[in-house]
């Protein structure tokens, strides 16, 4: 079992142009499973790129394990591993296994300490039949496996997930909802499927860039579902 890194949010707030997506949010994380929700534009995959420095706010700071992101970037992202809605933007080599081995390319494995992580991960994530083959002919599914398998190869302590499953159907949406519930590494997930994060440890709800609801998901989930009837 990993352990779980603290990500804290100091007064951040962020501006895209003249609208304010984050505003003076003041947090810290601990759990293991946390989810996100909100409508669209309410600020969720803004917080969640904070986390490894995709987006770096305009006030405040974010810290993870004491590290701020700002700062101390490449740090973090070796910390923070993160997986975007469309894996096609993530996929980058010809095959499932040579885009799993891109991610280690600038560690300091040995080549037979790389190629057995890949086969590893490979395995785990059920992607041996499909290891040699193009990534760009995997199913959605498929390739949504692949993508986090590709950041998981790195071992990051956290996983930050951007809405993984809107872009699937119920079958593999549910596969990958199974999948990022039963991993061992720390996970912040935001998503529209309330089902996906109804048994995490706690759920951060945000609107219009402030968080209006954070806690246990019954309690939180029941928040957002009287906002959304507003």
């Amino acid at each position: 079992m990993h352990s779980v890194s603290e990500i804290v949010f100091e007064h951040v707030s962020h501006r895209f142009g003249d609208r304010l997506v984050l505003d003076d949010v003041h947090l810290t994380l601990t759990e293991r499973r946390i989810g996100v929700v909100g409508a669209n534009g309410s600020g969720k995959s803004t917080l969640a790129r904070t986390i490894n420095g995709l987006v770096e706010p305009d006030r405040g700071r974010v810290l993870v394990d004491g590290l701020d992101v700002r700062r101390n970037g490449k740090q973090v992202r070796e910390r923070v591993g993160f997986v975007f809605t469309d894996p096609d933007t993530q996929i980058v080599m010809p095959t499932v296994r040579e885009d799993i081995a891109f991610t280690l390319r600038r560690t300091r494995l040995t080549a037979a300490d790389a190629a057995a992580r890949v086969q590893t991960i490979i395995e785990r994530f059920g992607l041996a039949e499909h290891a040699d083959h193009p990534a760009h002919l995997l199913s959605g599914g498929q390739k949504q496996l692949l993508a986090i398998a590709s950041v998981l190869v790195g071992e990051p302590a956290v996983l930050v997930a951007d809405e993984p499953t809107t872009l699937l159907d119920a079958r593999n949406a549910a596969m990958i909802s199974r999948l990022l519930g039963g991993l061992d590494e720390q996970i912040v997930v935001v998503t529209h499927h309330l089902d996906l994060v109804s048994d995490y440890d706690r759920v951060l709800v945000i609107d219009e860039g402030r968080i209006v609801a954070d806690g246990p998901p019954a309690h939180a989930l029941s928040r957002y579902r009287a906002l959304l009837s507003c």
